[in-house]
């Protein structure tokens, strides 16, 4: 049997934890996010290192730093290599200018160069079209589709 104490600072630690909640960021892609590669250079997954422009997290179209956690093994890249990566798609919606929202069931990027050409030469599944604001037309010219 809890004493009237005891009762208040369950309550109390409980509201305080349920406020914290309320007012977590919530962010796209941040540090040790796994994504999924949807390129033929040879990964699998890859683990978010950095996201770059020195922002905490990154959205759809910017550039992360990557470290490669699954791999083929007749790949380009192989397992521990860190890489540069475009995100193109996320979990967490994004609005449009249109006010409509996109979403996607996954985490992906698309693995890229220091100058920001794609490493494979296919990418797999839909990839959005704010890609052509970041200046990655080349990401959106290898896709199967664009949403």
């Amino acid at each position: 049997m809890l004493t009237k104490h005891q009762y208040l600072t369950i309550n109390v630690w409980s509201d305080l934890v349920y406020y914290h909640m309320l007012q977590q960021q919530r962010t796209f892609i941040q540090m040790r996010t796994v994504l999924k590669v949807v390129d033929n250079s040879g990964a699998k997954k890859v683990m978010c290192i950095q996201a770059l422009k020195g922002k905490k997290g990154a959205r759809l179209g910017d550039t992360i730093v990557a470290s490669v956690k699954e791999a083929h093994p007749n790949g380009k890249v192989k397992k521990g290599k860190v890489v540069y990566g475009v995100v193109v798609r996320a979990a967490m919606q994004k609005g449009r200018c249109d006010g409509s929202e996109v979403k996607f069931d996954d985490n992906a990027v698309v693995l890229v160069d220091k100058q920001g050409q794609p490493i494979g030469t296919r990418v797999f599944g839909p990839v959005p079209h704010e890609l052509r604001k970041k200046k990655h037309v080349k990401i959106l010219t290898l896709a199967e589709h664009i949403a």
